[in-house]
Parts: structure tokens; C-alpha cells; sequence
């Protein structure tokens, strides 16, 4: 009968860490996505943003503020799979040298463990410089 009590606690101990990496792998994939996400748009829409007309004639880079805003926005939404929401934050933009600083919060799904209600909030920050081979 003892053997059969320690198999009980055994099964149980399994189930309880299975939930417990459940609830941890989908929390670290959504930051991963998030971050890899970030920075990759970041960069392409800083180089959206760059205005050739200045570029042409001082010879140094320079992005136009609210374009990098706007294309960051938009290739943004095109990618996200997920239905988190999303906060987006530009924390500073600096148009010549060109700097960007962003901040993406997400949310995660609500966990219920024994009456307690539990979410994450995850914040990705990226801060990215944009340089010219000379």
C-alpha cells in the first residue's frame, strides 16, 4: 500500500512540472519572437526612413522622423502571428545620426492556478544606430 501512495505522488509531481514548463516555454517564445521581431523591422524601416535628398548633399545620413514611425507601424502589424496586445513605444528617435529606441510590451495569455489569476508582461527594448560604409 506504501509503494502505491509513492506512485500517486510521483504521477502528480509529473503533471504539476509538465504545467510549469507549459506555462514557461509559451512565455519565453513569445519574448523571442518579440525580440527578434523588433529588431529586424526596426532596421528595415530605418532604412526605409532614410532621406537620400539630405544624403545627397551634406554626404551624411539623416531619416525622416515620421516615416520611420510609419513604416515601423505597418511592418509591424504585418508580422505579428499572435493575438497579444501590443504596446508600442518610441522612447527617442534622433533623425541625424540616425538613432532609434523602441519599447514593445506585450501581454500574455491570463494563467488561473488555484483561484490566483497570473499574467506577464513582457517589454522588449531595442535601441539601433544606423551607419554608412565609408
Amino acid at each position: 500500500m506504501k509503494e502505491s501512495y509513492w506512485g500517486f505522488w510521483v504521477v502528480i509531481l509529473g503533471v504539476f512540472v509538465v504545467v510549469i514548463m507549459l506555462l514557461i516555454r509559451n512565455v519565453t517564445s513569445n519574448n523571442t519572437e518579440d525580440y527578434y521581431t523588433t529588431r529586424q523591422l526596426s532596421e528595415a524601416a530605418m532604412v526605409d526612413a532614410v532621406d537620400y535628398a539630405y544624403y545627397r548633399e551634406y554626404g551624411e545620413l539623416k531619416i525622416n522622423k515620421e516615416k520611420f514611425i510609419e513604416s515601423f507601424i505597418r511592418r509591424f502589424a504585418e508580422a505579428v502571428t499572435s493575438a497579444n496586445n501590443y504596446d508600442i513605444l518610441f522612447t527617442g528617435i534622433y533623425e541625424a545620426p540616425p538613432k532609434v529606441s523602441v519599447e514593445i510590451t506585450s501581454e500574455t495569455d491570463t494563467y488561473v492556478v488555484s483561484s490566483d489569476s497570473t499574467t506577464f508582461d513582457i517589454a522588449n527594448r531595442i535601441d539601433g544606430i544606423l551607419e554608412q560604409n565609408s
